[in-house]
């Protein structure tokens, strides 16, 4: 089996020295960059599976890296950065970011994460019903089971939690959701989101004060096991 490229882009040269041994070991083949150009050079000629990205990096911002990127490939993109301003996250998230590790980080969470946005990147065979644990949801019948057994969603539940199992894994910002569930008009309408999650959480929770399947990042959104 070929190995999956990884794009690793930061100008620390510890952070490379660090990634590539770790990344090597999980199986990975590493590319590296040390600036947003190299970035966007080394994403069209090496056609890596995933990029591991800082937002500081000495030419481009990371942001606008993302964005260029975005213009070209839907390559998975996690965010490694030692900015943990919300806003910066927001921001890097809704450029089209899959997720987000803030600087320090462990090396368990990097690689879940990396995992994760890999895996939601591979086309579906069956694009029609999604599943995550034992909750399934068939986007063309528009119904919903947990554990076998049908369970009724409004129309605006139903289409909150499908945009949640489309991206399941990934982090789906509060602007995200409510452009795609209550359109552009309702951006900035986030207690929809909280009365909506929380409606949805009791119907499928097993104990909905402490959630174990749609999970909430605070001030950025919400994250679907």
């Amino acid at each position: 089996m070929t190995q999956p490229t990884i794009l690793v882009v930061d100008d620390e040269p510890a952070i490379h020295r660090f990634l590539k041994p770790v990344l090597t070991a999980e199986g990975y083949r590493v590319v590296q960059a040390t600036t947003g150009a190299q970035a966007l050079g080394m994403a069209a000629d090496s056609a890596p599976d995933a990029i591991v990205l800082d937002l500081g990096l000495p030419d481009l911002d990371g942001k606008e890296v993302i964005r260029r990127l975005r213009g070209i490939s839907q390559v998975p993109i996690v965010v490694l950065s030692a900015r943990d301003r919300e806003a910066e996250k927001i921001r890097a998230l809704d450029l089209g970011a899959d997720d987000y590790v803030e600087k320090p980080f462990g090396v368990g969470e990097l690689m879940a994460r990396l995992r994760a946005a890999i895996r939601h990147a591979k086309p579906r065979a069956d694009d029609g019903i999604l599943a995550t644990r034992d909750v399934e949801i068939d986007l063309g019948a528009r119904l919903v089971r947990k554990g076998g057994d049908e369970v009724r969603l409004t129309k605006r539940e139903f289409d909150v939690l499908a945009v949640l199992m489309r991206h399941a894994g990934k982090v789906v910002t509060h602007t995200h959701l409510l452009r795609e569930v209550w359109g552009a008009a309702n951006e900035g309408d986030t207690q929809y989101l909280r009365v909506y999650v929380g409606q949805i959480r009791q119907k499928l929770e097993d104990d909905p004060a402490a959630p174990r399947l749609i999970l909430t990042e605070p001030g950025i959104g919400y994250r679907m096991v």
